[in-house]
C-alpha cells in the first residue's frame, strides 16, 4: 500500500468517520484541516494541494415556521464541526452522488490553496438549473483545479429554489414574509456575507470577490448585480449563458401565488396552510402549475428569462430586487463594477438533446421556414435570408441552431453589454465560447458543437486531454480550450481585466469596434461579430 493511501485510511479510521459512497469516492486525503469561522471551528481536508471544506452551514433553519421566511440565525457551536461532505441541496428531485434534498439547505463549499494569510481573489459561483434545480456540489463545477492551478479561492452555495425559494407572500403574510419572492436570492446574499466575514481564514480577500454563474446562475448573477443587499460584498461579475435582463414582475408573482392557492383549494385568508403541506407535495405542485396565459410582455427583449414567467424565480418587488436587472438600463448600483457577459455558439443543441428534438436535422429551407414562421411571422424569410448570406455554407439545420442559440442567450447578452457601455462606468467584456465537441445528438449524425452548459467543466479547468467528458467529447485539445477559459476568468477575478498568456488583448466592449473574444483552443478577438445577424434582430424588434 502506498504511504499516501495508508495515511488516508488511517486518518479516516482514527477519526471514526462513517464514510458514505458519495463523500469520499476516489479521494486521497493528505491531512485534515481545521479553520475558524465566526460561528465556530470547522474541519475540512487537504487533497492534492487543495484545502476543501464541504457542507459548511452559512445560515440557519429554513423549514417549519421558517418556511418562506428569512432563515433563523445560525447557532454557534463549541466542538469542531466536520465539513467533509456535501450539505443537502434544496428541495428538488434526488441528485446523483449528493445527499437527499432538504428544506434546510443553506450550506456552502470552499476550495482554497491554503488557509493562510495570503489575500487571494474569491470566485463566488452560483449554480445553474434555472431557479428550480441544481446545487453547489455538482461534479463539473468542482473548484479544486481553479484553486490548484490559478491560486484563487472558490466558493459555491446551496440556496432555496423553486416554490420554496421564490413564492411571493409579502402581501398576504406581511412584514414577516417581506422578501419572500426573493428568498433564494437573499440566501445567496447570506453566503456573500459569510465570505465577507470569514474568507480571510481561508486565504481569501474579502475585498476582491467576483460573482459568476452559468444559465440560471448567470441570471442569479444578473440579479445580484442589481440588489442593494448584495452590493457591499462583491467587486466584479460574470454572466454566462444566462442573461437576466428582466425578472418576474410583482403582479405576475401575485397571480402565481393565487393560482397555487386555488390549485390547493386554499382560500387566500387561510394561506398559512401552506406551512403544513409536506415539501414533497409542494414540489409536485410546482411542476403542475400552468403558465399564466393572460400576461403579454410588451418588451420582447427578454432573452432566456422569458421562460420563467408564471413559474418561480426572482420577483421585482421594489425592495430586495428594486428593478429589472438590465431594463431599462444597467443597474446604477453596480456602475463601477467590471462585468463579463457572453454565450456559447450552439446553445440550442443542449435543449434539443434534453427534449429529444431531432426533426430539424433533416430540414430543407422550406421546412426551416415552416418551423420558424409561428415565432417570427412576416419577418421569417428576412431572418433566414440574412443568415444564409452571412453563412453561405451553413445547412438549414445549422441556421436553425444559430438562430435558436442567439435568441436564447445571445441577444440578451449583447443587450446587457450595450447597456453597460452606455452607462459609462466600469468596463464590460463580451465573449463567445466556441470549442466544438464531436459528441452527436442521439439518434442523428449531427454534432452538438458548443451546447449550453458545456462551458461549466471548461471554465472550471476540469477538462483533461486523456479523459472523455459527457458534452466535451474525447479530443485531447479540449484541455487547451479549458485552460484558456479558466485563465481568462481567474485573471479577471484577480484584476478586473480578462487576460491570458498567449491571448491577444481583449479590449472592453464599445459601440464602435464591438470586440468579442472567441474562446477555443486558440483565443481570438473578433470585432463586430455577427454584425448582419444582430442588425436583422434589431430591425425586427428583438434587440
Amino acid at each position: 500500500m502506498k504511504r499516501r493511501e495508508f495515511l488516508n485510511k488511517t486518518a479516516l479510521s482514527v477519526a471514526g468517520l462513517s464514510v458514505i459512497n458519495y463523500a469520499f469516492s476516489n479521494l486521497l486525503i493528505e491531512e485534515f484541516i481545521t479553520s475558524d469561522t465566526n460561528f465556530g471551528k470547522i474541519k475540512g481536508y487537504r487533497e492534492n494541494g487543495v484545502n476543501i471544506f464541504k457542507g459548511v452551514p452559512y445560515a440557519g433553519k429554513t423549514s417549519g415556521e421558517r418556511r418562506f421566511r428569512r432563515p433563523a440565525p445560525l447557532e454557534p457551536w463549541t466542538d469542531v464541526k466536520e465539513t467533509l461532505t456535501l450539505g443537502a441541496p434544496a428541495i428538488q428531485n434526488p441528485r446523483r452522488n449528493e445527499p437527499a434534498p432538504s428544506e434546510d439547505c443553506l450550506f456552502l463549499n470552499v476550495w482554497t490553496p491554503a488557509n493562510d494569510t495570503k489575500k487571494r481573489p474569491v470566485m463566488f459561483y452560483s449554480h445553474g438549473g434555472g431557479f428550480v434545480i441544481g446545487s453547489g456540489g455538482s461534479g463539473g463545477q468542482d473548484g479544486a483545479n481553479l484553486a490548484r492551478h490559478f491560486d484563487v479561492v472558490v466558493v459555491e452555495t446551496n440556496h432555496r429554489l423553486g416554490l420554496l425559494g421564490f413564492l411571493y407572500l409579502e402581501e398576504l403574510g406581511g412584514a414577516d414574509y417581506e422578501g419572500s419572492g426573493n428568498n433564494g436570492m437573499l440566501d445567496i446574499v447570506e453566503g456573500l456575507k459569510w465570505v465577507n466575514k470569514n474568507i480571510a481564514n481561508f486565504g481569501g480577500d474579502s475585498n476582491n470577490v467576483m460573482i459568476w454563474g452559468e444559465s440560471g446562475g448567470g441570471a442569479k448573477t444578473s440579479c445580484l448585480y442589481s440588489m442593494p443587499s448584495a452590493a457591499p460584498y462583491f467587486n466584479k461579475a460574470s454572466i454566462e449563458s444566462g442573461p437576466g435582463v428582466r425578472m418576474t414582475p410583482k403582479e405576475i408573482a401575485q397571480e402565481t401565488t393565487r393560482m397555487l392557492l386555488k390549485e390547493l383549494n386554499i382560500e387566500p385568508k387561510d394561506w398559512k396552510k401552506l406551512l403544513d403541506i409536506p415539501a414533497a407535495d409542494l414540489l409536485a405542485m410546482q411542476g403542475k402549475l400552468p403558465q399564466i396565459p393572460s400576461f403579454v410582455e410588451k418588451n420582447k427583449n427578454l432573452g432566456f428569462m422569458r421562460r420563467n414567467y408564471g413559474g418561480f424565480g426572482p420577483v421585482v418587488d421594489g425592495k430586495a430586487l428594486p428593478q429589472h436587472p438590465f431594463d431599462p438600463t444597467a443597474p446604477q448600483i453596480s456602475k463601477n463594477k467590471p462585468l463579463l457577459v457572453g454565450w456559447n455558439e450552439d446553445e440550442h443543441t443542449f435543449f434539443a438533446w434534453e427534449r429529444k428534438e431531432t426533426d430539424f436535422v433533416n430540414y430543407d429551407f422550406e421546412g426551416l421556414h415552416k418551423k420558424l414562421e409561428p415565432q417570427y411571422g412576416a419577418n421569417t424569410q428576412k431572418i433566414i435570408d440574412t443568415y444564409r448570406k452571412a453563412r453561405p455554407n451553413a445547412s438549414p439545420a445549422d441556421i436553425y441552431i444559430a438562430i435558436s442559440s442567439i435568441t436564447l442567450m445571445g441577444l440578451g447578452s449583447v443587450d446587457i453589454a450595450e447597456k453597460k457601455v452606455k452607462q459609462g462606468g466600469a468596463p464590460v467584456y463580451l465573449y463567445n465560447f466556441g470549442y466544438k465537441s464531436e459528441m452527436k445528438l442521439p439518434g442523428t449524425d449531427y454534432e452538438m458543437g458548443t451546447p449550453h452548459a458545456m462551458d461549466i467543466s471548461f471554465k472550471f479547468n476540469n477538462e483533461t486531454a486523456n479523459k472523455p467528458s459527457f458534452f466535451g467529447g474525447n479530443k485531447p485539445e479540449k484541455a487547451i480550450a479549458s485552460h484558456n477559459f479558466a485563465e481568462l476568468w481567474t485573471n479577471f477575478a484577480k484584476t478586473g481585466k480578462p487576460s491570458a498568456k498567449d491571448a491577444p488583448e481583449w479590449k472592453a466592449y464599445n459601440l464602435q469596434e464591438r470586440p468579442t473574444m472567441r474562446i477555443d483552443t486558440k483565443l481570438e478577438v473578433i470585432n463586430d461579430r455577427f454584425k448582419d445577424e444582430l442588425n436583422v434582430w434589431r430591425e425586427v424588434g428583438r434587440l
